[in-house]
């Protein structure tokens, strides 16, 4: 594909993109739901984890579509996947934002809730894909859709403060059942989307917004394990 070498008001994309997206979003629960039909998938984590790991794959291929094939545009690069400063001062952020949270969450009063997590485990194997899906895959898929792709078009509608706050609204929506729609914990998830976001506008890269992320829930599923292992 050649790319287009002249510069465009960024983000080039537009909210028709954005609804574009949204209306892909169930048919491609419906793909894969066919597919898992089709061919049959382990049972556990190893199955959950490759249904789940379906589904961002398809909503990856959708945003490819509505900003790189659309618009003739590198994917990447146009989602600000790019290399920033201080990197070692965002790894540090991650585990220290999910101290603050989960601090935050034993001041809210927030419910206990059963972590879907602990049915999958079984096992060491299941154990490991669990840590990659929630350190890797899923930091990864959220940060280019809510950072990446999102909120650079709130932020130049409503500027950046405004547009990080409202892209962390459906970062946590998206969080509701697994948490039982408890306000408390939605408010934690908000907070920290909120956190991601200002790490977004202020290194001007999603990747340093991942990396946040990465260690965020890298630090919560640690604390998951000490818990049950008491």
């Amino acid at each position: 594909m050649n790319y287009d070498p002249e510069p465009r008001e960024y983000p080039f994309w537009t909210y028709e993109d954005l609804g574009l997206f949204i209306g892909s979003v169930i048919p491609v629960f419906l793909v894969a739901w066919l597919v898992a039909r089709v061919i049959p998938l382990p049972k556990g984590a190893v199955g959950a984890m490759v249904y789940q790991s379906l589904i961002y794959a398809l909503l990856l291929g959708v945003l490819y579509v509505v900003v790189a094939w659309r618009y003739a545009q590198p994917f990447w690069r146009s989602l600000r996947w790019t290399t920033f400063r201080l990197p070692f001062l965002c790894a540090a952020a991650g585990p220290a934002l999910a101290i603050a949270s989960s601090t935050l969450g034993v001041f809210l009063k927030a419910p206990p809730i059963p972590s879907p997590i602990e049915d999958l485990i079984s096992d060491r194997r299941s154990l490991f894909i669990m840590m990659v899906f929630l350190t890797v895959f899923g930091p990864v898929f959220e940060e280019l859709l809510f950072r990446g792709f999102l909120f650079p078009l709130l932020a130049r509608s409503v500027g950046p403060w405004p547009g990080i706050l409202l892209a962390a609204t459906p970062f946590a929506l998206v969080h509701g059942s697994q948490y039982h729609w408890s306000w408390q914990h939605l408010t934690v998830v908000g907070l920290a989307g909120v956190v991601f976001g200002f790490v977004r506008h202020k290194t001007g890269s999603t990747a340093a917004a991942t990396l946040v992320h990465t260690g965020y829930n890298a630090t919560l599923f640690v604390g998951f394990l000490v818990q049950k292992s008491l």
